[in-house]
């Protein structure tokens, strides 16, 4: 550019005055070297492009690695430092990390920080100054006539009055963007320990299954051998049959749901579906005592992290809402002018530009942000009554499983008793199989109905113990709410 203009000079003589166009010659090469030196510095900070292409295949962990786990940033109450060793099995507590670590949901959250944190780092970024430059030639030769030049550099200082809001509002949404991916590990780690104890809990029940099915097909075996011998009818064995047939058929279904919750489990850890997981100890949670539940539910907004996400979104909409209101403010701006007229007069001034508040004064951008903050106030109000109804809920349902689990297990002894007395009578010949199979049958109901309840009371145990945080961590305390003012 800086060619063409030296060559359209030379060629068209555009400075008539003697001397004239060699001293604008060098005005243009000052000028490029200005113009250089601006490029080199506006490139210097300049960032690549790097491609990142997508991937066409899973990702999935075809094994569990031996590793450390640093969980110093995990919202579990565990040491810093804990060994993986998947050969020896992993507990509810491992599980419950390594979903943490490497559940894909919580990776593509944590991507939200980071475009997060360059929001920040964008709201606290001043607009560049503005440089402007024209040059104006006389149509009309004659003596005295020079060709004319400006040069500007101005400023918007309503970027700066605005600044702080917009850093403030960056700020605060920055944190709630923390504060809901810790919620979301919470989650995570709910979601984990409800998988864990169904898939335990579950297999127990495969246990007693297959334990009757034993049993019901030892009493097919022996009633389809005194068919042949003729001592039973057909309609007889074809009971035992329909008995055997149930029992394979309720194995099937447990199965096929044990194979679901497997798969949902590798799934939340980020794990291959065909990785198999040894799962060991129970799923049990220490349950805190109902004064230590009432203090945790008044501290609720204080503790669970996505009240305290809405209250981060709450201060960051005041922000933006105080924003707006500076906005309707005129916008100035202001720069320094360098000039020559075509009859060679500099001049040096100032320029102001003001906008006229006279149709535009924000009012539009105003509403927006009270209404939008209006819906995050009931929001959070309609989110805090929702998580102690919750709570107290579970609370409720708690103590009626407890009453159920505690009136199965007064049970459970004495059809134990009837079905060892039966047994007894049965190997002395004194009973027959199919009445000591029916008494067996009423037993394994019980105990199903037992480790079904109990499933349910760690269920909600898990629950409670997520909506209250009673065993969960949060690293971001309610002082981190408040806003580092700049």
């Amino acid at each position: 550019m800086i060619m063409y203009a030296k060559a359209f000079v030379e060629r068209y003589n555009v400075c008539t005055a003697p001397g004239e166009g060699k001293m604008f010659l060098h005005l243009i090469d000052a000028g490029s070297f200005f113009i250089r030196l601006l490029l080199v510095a506006s490139l210097s900070g300049c960032a690549a492009y790097t491609p990142k292409p997508l991937n066409y295949e899973p990702t999935f962990l075809h094994e569990i690695p031996h590793v450390i786990a640093d969980k110093r940033e995990m919202p579990l109450p565990e040491p810093p430092r804990r060994a993986f060793n998947p050969d020896v099995g992993l507990n509810m507590t491992d599980v419950a990390i390594l979903a943490v670590i490497n559940n894909p949901d919580l990776k593509v959250a944590r991507d939200e920080q980071g475009i997060a944190r360059a929001q920040l780092t964008a709201a606290g970024i001043l607009p560049n100054p503005q440089l402007t430059a024209g040059l104006a030639y006389p149509t009309n030769s004659g003596p005295g006539f020079v060709t004319a030049f400006n040069l500007g550099l101005s400023y918007d200082i309503a970027s700066i009055i605005t600044r702080s809001a917009s850093i403030d509002a960056a700020h605060a949404n920055s944190l709630k963007i923390d504060l809901t991916v810790l919620w979301q590990e919470w989650q995570v780690v709910q979601q984990s320990r409800l998988l864990f104890i169904k898939v335990t809990e579950q297999e127990k029940v495969m246990d007693q299954l297959r334990t009757y099915r034993e049993l019901v097909a030892e009493r097919y075996r022996r009633s389809s051998s005194a068919l042949q011998k003729g001592f039973l009818t057909i309609d007889a064995v074809s009971t035992d049959l329909t008995v055997l047939q149930d029992a394979d058929s309720r194995i099937a279904d447990l199965v096929l749901q044990i194979s679901k919750t497997s798969h949902d489990l590798n799934a939340l850890l980020g794990l291959s579906p065909e990785v198999g997981l040894a799962l060991v100890g129970g799923g049990d949670l220490a349950e805190p005592d109902d004064v230590k539940v009432e203090v945790y539910i008044k501290e609720l907004p204080r503790r669970r992290p996505d009240l305290l996400a809405l209250q981060a979104g709450y201060d960051s909409q005041e922000q933006l809402f105080r924003k707006a209101i500076l906005a309707q403010f005129p916008a100035v701006n202001i720069g320094i002018i360098r000039a020559r007229d075509t009859i060679n007069v500099y001049t040096t001034g100032v320029g102001v530009t003001l906008n006229l508040p006279i149709f535009d004064r924000n009012q539009g951008n105003i509403a927006i942000e009270k209404a939008t903050r209006l819906r995050l106030y009931d929001e959070y109000q309609a989110r805090l009554n929702s998580a102690n109804s919750q709570a107290r809920q579970v609370l409720d349902n708690l103590r009626l499983l407890r009453w159920r689990y505690k009136k199965a297990q007064e049970i459970l002894p004495k059809l134990e008793t009837a079905v060892n007395r039966s047994k007894s009578a049965l190997d002395a010949g004194n009973m027959n199989i199919t009445t000591y199979s029916d008494l067996f049958s009423a037993l394994l109901n019980k105990r199903i109905e037992a480790l079904t309840i109990r499933q349910n009371i760690l269920e909600e145990n898990v629950m409670l113990q997520t909506l209250l945080g009673a065993d969960l961590t949060v690293h971001i305390t309610p002082a981190d709410i408040k806003l580092d003012k700049r």
